[in-house]
């Protein structure tokens, strides 16, 4: 056994994040861990890294027993981990990241010619093909983990952990990074994989881990389990599959005409978008990241001012207004970043769920707010929507992100509007809830009311969509109706390749 966690426990206050958790993984095994959020999936991932310090139990490694203080200490172990979100330096070369703080030197000096040598034999020796002087910033978001997972192995991480791998990668990505998964586990690496995509987990795992409320509930060999039993031991029942009819709309809401945003050097990041929003659908928007569609989304909701072009709910030009005169325009917004734009991290949960909405007759009277009001808001959404806290006065930033992300979608999805703009909605949350919010966009959908979907995840997109615009390159590439085009046709677009589908 390469790798044994016995009997972790960690609480937070109350809050027990991790219960007597055993978890082992062999050499050249690839081991997924699944759960809701707050199930303790990526507590105990970070007291393996060295993130946290358990309150008891032990963790061993060819038998001896640890104790990790930092990272430091668990990479000198061989422990290495592949976050979420890139830890990476933008303006420096591909080459600089992966031998960071461990370069090649020429007596003081930084030694280029061995240093692009040693990436150029490391990215060959694991068939992760790279461009060692490629600046970062530059780099696809596919190439991009590729420089992060180099960056482990020269660090010699014999186990390497994955936290939500695929979250931002289009599926030929995907396809790429599962096969870089099996070629390094063939090679003799260990890999854990913290996801929610259950049909990765079914592509690329030997083993799986079902948490759920802090302890591990169950342990399945992959050719002995099926997506269904999975999802079924994550929630606790049985996941429905969605069937959304077709509806027929005419009546306009949103229109978009020519929108121009212009960038550093008067590039344009936006050039003359033009789209559309009836009542009573949803439209999706898809996209790789880095390709305009967050710059539309600030435009129409007031967060930038664009160049030229309009913007116009209900017959209405709402262009270059305020964000407080936007959502009175009727327009709500799941922003995609939802530390950012969608909460105040020090605020508690009853603040937090009334963003934006204070001056709500519901719930103010001449500037002073009703807080009975308010906290009876606050414990109806975190009930309804399953926010796990201790409390409506909790800090948000005590939540996981998964929970903060589901009490920012409560308080944009409460609120009465014909419109709701929902970007990423459903990252970094687990299936119960994805499940739920999606049945929340789809009654609002139903009720007459539009869905403006931005969403990485294109199974989302192609699911919920009644129409799909592409956007590449600032521009809109591309128009479907529901079920018109394939999910790789569409992910073929969106990296800038053709399609013949209408």
């Amino acid at each position: 056994m390469l790798l044994e966690m016995k009997n972790i426990v960690k609480t937070y206050g109350n809050v027990v994040a991790n219960n007597k958790v055993n978890i082992n993984l062999n050499k050249g095994e690839i081991l997924a861990v699944v759960g809701e959020n707050g199930a303790g999936k990526s507590t105990i991932m970070k007291i393996l890294y060295g993130l946290e310090k358990p309150d008891s139990g032990e963790i061993l490694i060819d038998g001896k027993k640890m104790n990790f203080h930092n990272p430091s200490d668990a990479m000198k172990q061989g422990i290495g981990m592949v976050q979420q979100h890139f830890m990476l330096f933008e303006s420096m070369t591909v080459a600089e990241n992966i031998v960071y703080k461990n370069e090649m030197k020429k007596g003081i000096f930084f030694d280029y010619k061995k240093n692009i040598q040693m990436v150029e034999e490391l990215s060959k020796r694991y068939m992760l093909d790279v461009d060692p002087n490629a600046i970062v910033e530059e780099c696809p978001v596919g190439l991009q983990q590729r420089v992060e997972i180099l960056k482990t192995l020269y660090q010699n991480a014999d186990i390497i952990i994955f936290d939500e791998p695929s979250a931002v990668l289009t599926p030929i990505e995907v396809d790429e990074l599962l096969k870089t998964m099996k070629q390094l586990a063939k090679l003799g690496k260990s890999l854990i994989i913290i996801t929610h995509k259950l049909h990765e987990v079914m592509e690329v795992a030997d083993r799986v881990v079902v948490m759920r409320l802090g302890e591990v509930v169950a342990e399945k060999l992959k050719k002995d389990t099926s997506i269904e039993e999975l999802s079924y031991l994550m929630v606790g029942r049985q996941i429905a599959n969605r069937v959304i009819p077709k509806k027929e709309t005419k009546e306009q809401l949103l229109e978009v005409k020519n929108l121009t945003l212009k960038g550093e050097h008067n590039k344009n990041i936006l050039n003359n978008v033009n789209l559309h929003i009836k009542k009573g659908e949803i439209v999706g928007i898809a996209g790789v990241s880095g390709n305009g569609q967050s710059e539309l989304i600030r435009c129409i909701t007031g967060l930038e001012k664009v160049d030229s072009g309009n913007v116009i709910i209900n017959k209405k030009d709402i262009t270059n207004n305020t964000v407080m005169g936007i959502r009175e325009a009727g327009i709500a917004h799941i922003p995609e970043d939802r530390y950012m734009w969608g909460s105040a991290p020090e605020a508690t949960l009853a603040e937090n769920a009334l963003m934006g909405y204070e001056d709500s007759e519901e719930f103010s009277k001449k500037g002073i707010l009703n807080i009975s009001k308010v906290t009876k808001h606050a414990i109806e959404l975190i009930s309804k929507f399953r926010v796990k806290a201790d409390s409506h006065t909790q800090k948000i930033k005590e939540l996981s992100g998964g929970n903060a992300q589901k009490l920012i979608v409560a308080r944009e999805m409460s609120m009465e509007t014909p419109l709701i703009i929902a970007c990423e909605p459903t990252r970094g949350i687990d299936i119960g809830a994805i499940e739920f919010i999606h049945d929340q966009l789809v009654d609002k959908r139903n009720k007459g009311d539009s869905v403006l979907l931005v969403s990485s995840e294109l199974s989302e997109i192609m699911d919920l969509s009644d129409r799909i615009y592409v956007i590449y390159d600032g521009e809109i590439v591309g128009e479907f109706k529901r079920g018109s085009i394939d999910e790789k046709a569409l992910g073929l677009l969106m990296v800038g390749g053709k399609n013949n589908e209408k």
